[in-house]
């Protein structure tokens, strides 16, 4: 379930910013049907800097209700503060969701003791399984490999979203690690290259409006086939550049919106709605890997 295309789900919401079931009930059916391994609600993607701690927890749990167990779901449980995230952490006991995926403190700065200090302390909480999440660009603190390798030896600690697009990492952290500790891209435009270096997957925004394509790339690489693999990563090359032409989600919410996969595009301030250049970039690039006819 850690293993192949996992997504990093949208939180699809109403004119007034409040959740959106059917929506996200649609959203779900859509990963099933496509053979998405996992699903991650409440991440970046899924605009967890702006939903309060008791909408976090209920869009997690409705995520898990949904799904019905058609899907394992991830719930994102980052916080910059350490007991914060060992509280929201604790919500999940026994919930039924698969694993955590703890992003690095962010706007705090931590050095690398810090960083282990605060993942032992979380994994000493909970026997839920925990992936670590680096994504330096956003948290401002970059996991080196050396915390990693320590933390992987952490008894529920099994893998790792690493998102900086610096694929000398996937060498870095494999060849310290044991056999069975995961190592996911978090990086679309890098993913395959990641896979093909010894990676087992991707938790991917792209996926999010093209989950069979990135689901079969990832089987294909799975399976050592890198040459058809690549053949599907350069027909999505547009869409993994045009959905960080602004920060995440505001053009994947926009893109799943114009494809009638949700309701509404509505994202919460500070977000704001892609801009018309941007619209029209994305668009030409839906065209251009056929997801858009």
């Amino acid at each position: 379930m850690f293993k192949g295309s996992i997504v990093a789900l949208i939180t699809p919401m109403d004119e007034k910013g409040k959740i959106c079931k059917n929506s996200l009930k649609n959203i779900i059916q859509y990963h099933i049907q496509n053979n998405t391994t996992a699903i991650v609600s409440v991440g970046t993607t899924g605009e967890s800097a702006t939903l309060n701690k008791n909408e976090h927890v209920n869009t997690v749990l409705l995520t898990l209700e949904l799904s019905d167990g058609k899907i394992p779901i991830i719930a994102g449980t980052g916080a910059n503060s350490t007991s914060e995230a060992i509280i929201l952490t604790k919500k999940f006991e026994k919930s039924g969701i698969c694993g955590c995926l703890t992003v690095v403190p962010y706007y705090n700065k931590p050095t690398q003791k810090g960083l282990y200090q605060h993942f032992k302390a979380i994994s000493e909480s909970t026997n839920i399984p925990q992936i670590l999440y680096n994504v330096p660009s956003r948290t401002g603190c970059d996991m080196l490999p050396k915390t990693v390798i320590k933390l992987s030896k952490l008894k529920n600690i099994i893998g790792i979203k690493e998102a900086t697009g610096n694929l000398a990492r996937v060498h870095q952290i494999k060849q310290y690690v044991n056999k069975d500790f995961t190592l996911l891209s978090g990086d679309d435009l890098t993913a395959l290259d990641f896979m093909q270096l010894g990676g087992q997957g991707v938790i991917s925004v792209t996926a999010n409006i093209a989950a069979k394509d990135m689901s079969n790339m990832c089987s294909l690489a799975l399976k050592k086939d890198f040459i058809n693999a690549r053949i599907i990563n350069q027909k999505l090359m547009s869409i993994h550049e045009s959905l960080f032409l602004e920060p995440n989600p505001i053009p994947i919410k926009w893109a799943a919106w114009k494809l009638g996969m949700i309701n509404n595009k509505t994202l919460r301030l500070p977000l704001t709605t892609l801009s018309m250049k941007n619209k029209h970039t994305l668009s030409l690039a839906l065209k251009q890997s056929n997801i858009i006819k």
